[in-house]
């Protein structure tokens, strides 16, 4: 059983593995707001938190619903990300880096957004929160809000920057499926179900 503060630290792993992309388009939504004046600063971050805790009751409905599978094979779930971080992998090899980042008007323009660009997720966690339990995922699901206000603050700062945006559209491609990798393999060894396949 894991310790609140490691429960903690992994959380802040999983949430800026899993919205580096989230990052870009949060980024281009404030540089929007400076330049257009559309959408405003409020519905960015309404929106954001409207939708990415859409997001995580989704995957705590999705896990709620998986208690039906044994505890000793709930781990096998990490293949879900693994194998969505090596697709990834694989289509960054023809990645360009000039795909431009979705934009949005209005809160729930805003929410609709992230939710989009955020549905991948909900795969990587369904199968976290189904492994750490009640307890462990209502701390980790605190982590994450506090994280989104940073999240959000480092948008607004980035947004004042055009060039950023293209590096992290340039790292994005790459990052996001590592980490994916790293979550899916952390599910399949932290929950020993190896051990019960071999």
């Amino acid at each position: 059983m894991s310790s609140p503060l490691s429960t903690a630290g992994s959380a802040v792993g999983v949430f800026a593995g899993t919205n580096v992309d989230d990052l870009v388009v949060l980024t281009a939504l404030f540089l929007a707001a400076r330049t257009h004046g559309t959408p405003r600063p409020w519905q960015i971050v309404a929106g954001q938190y409207l939708g990415f805790l859409t997001l995580v009751a989704v995957s705590a409905g999705a896990a709620a619903g998986l208690v039906i599978v044994p505890d000793r094979w709930v781990g096998l779930l990490g293949l879900i990300p693994l194998v969505l971080g090596v697709r990834g992998l694989w289509r960054a090899r023809t990645h360009d880096g000039d795909n431009a980042a979705p934009l949005a008007s209005g809160l729930l323009g805003v929410a609709s957004v992230t939710i989009a660009n955020g549905a991948d997720n909900i795969s990587i966690y369904t199968p976290l929160f189904r492994t750490l339990g009640v307890g462990a995922t209502l701390l980790t699901t605190a982590v994450f809000v506090a994280l989104l206000a940073l999240w959000c603050a480092a948008g607004a700062w980035l947004g004042s920057h055009k060039r950023v945006i293209d590096t992290l559209r340039k790292v994005g491609h790459l990052l996001v499926p590592i980490v994916f990798i790293a979550i899916g393999a952390w599910i399949l060894i932290d929950s020993r179900v190896l051990t019960e396949l071999f």
